[in-house]
């Protein structure tokens, strides 16, 4: 049986086999879930469809029911489009779609959670991103979703995904280092270089804390989605430009989760502390749950 338990695991698997991270994602649900590989590919384009259509959406304006968030995707198109952009158009891109994505998700719109809802944004906005350069077909996308999932598993397996459990670095940070990996699979590094681009992704974004205001996944959720797929694109270039991580990818996570168990309650999830006990934070919630009340 094909199993790993760690990116080196993972690496080694794939270096051996002579095939993709994703293959080997692929090859492991095949084994644990007992479904066909037919199966297994098709579920994972029917969240690739979730993802494309929560982009378009989002792309098009939508407004949460709190009103906190909402239009800065439509904003970021309309300054790229503007061509005063300081930073380059596929990173701004990527940010845009990671933006849209969060925005819907804050308008109770459907998205896929990756590795969860709050952090939903950073995979397919950077995949829909480097797909205007790369020119990836469906399948090649559909890789690019397993190569994040292996990733996604194994710190899951490892640390933890939650918000609760880790801080944002759990969430959002593991999202980026995810996507980091398959954009730099996706363009044609080799299995290790996508294990650096989550190293370095996720040891950039140790100690990040989650603490929604009003204890609603929005803010500050939709912009570290931007920043998590900005970092997820700078980790990749610098993987595919042969630089490494000094510290492994396993050892990356195994950090992670150690600062996440000494993280303070107030800064996990409780919107107990951080941005949502600022002064601000809490005037927001209370117009919110005021407002619906």
């Amino acid at each position: 049986m094909i199993l790993f338990r760690n990116v080196a695991e993972l690496i080694e698997l794939a270096e051996n086999k002579g095939v993709k991270i994703a293959e080997i994602m692929i090859q492991q649900e095949i084994e644990v879930t007992g479904l066909s590989r037919e199966e297994i590919i098709a579920k994972m384009d029917r969240n690739l469809t979730v993802m494309e259509q929560a982009v378009e959406r989002g792309l098009k304006g939508v407004t949460s029911v709190s009103g906190l968030t909402g239009g800065d995707a439509v904003l970021l198109q309309n300054y790229i489009k503007s061509g005063k952009a300081l930073s380059g158009h596929i990173l701004l891109d990527a940010v845009s779609k990671a933006v849209a994505t969060n925005e819907v998700n804050a308008a109770m719109g459907t998205i896929c959670a990756t590795p969860t809802a709050g952090s939903a944004g950073v995979v397919p906005g950077t995949l829909f991103a480097v797909k205007e350069v790369l020119n990836p077909t469906r399948m090649e996308m559909i890789e690019f979703l397993f190569t994040a999932a292996a990733f996604g598993f194994v710190v899951a397996n490892n640390a933890s995904i939650s918000g609760a459990a880790g801080g944002c670095q759990a969430e959002v940070g593991s999202a980026s280092g995810m996507a980091a990996a398959s954009i730099v699979e996706l363009a044609g590094g080799t299995p290790s270089q996508a294990a650096e681009a989550m190293a370095i992704t996720l040891k950039n974004m140790l100690g990040l804390v989650c603490d929604p205001v009003a204890g609603l996944v929005e803010v500050p959720c939709v912009k570290r989605n931007a920043m998590g797929a900005s970092n997820a694109m700078t980790a990749a270039d610098m993987a595919l430009a042969g630089i490494k991580s000094r510290i492994p990818c396993d050892e990356v996570i195994h950090a992670m989760f150690l600062i996440g168990q000494t993280m303070p309650s107030a800064l996990r999830e409780t919107a107990e502390g951080g941005l949502a006990a600022t002064p601000t934070g809490r005037r927001l919630e209370a117009e919110i749950f005021g407002k619906n009340n």
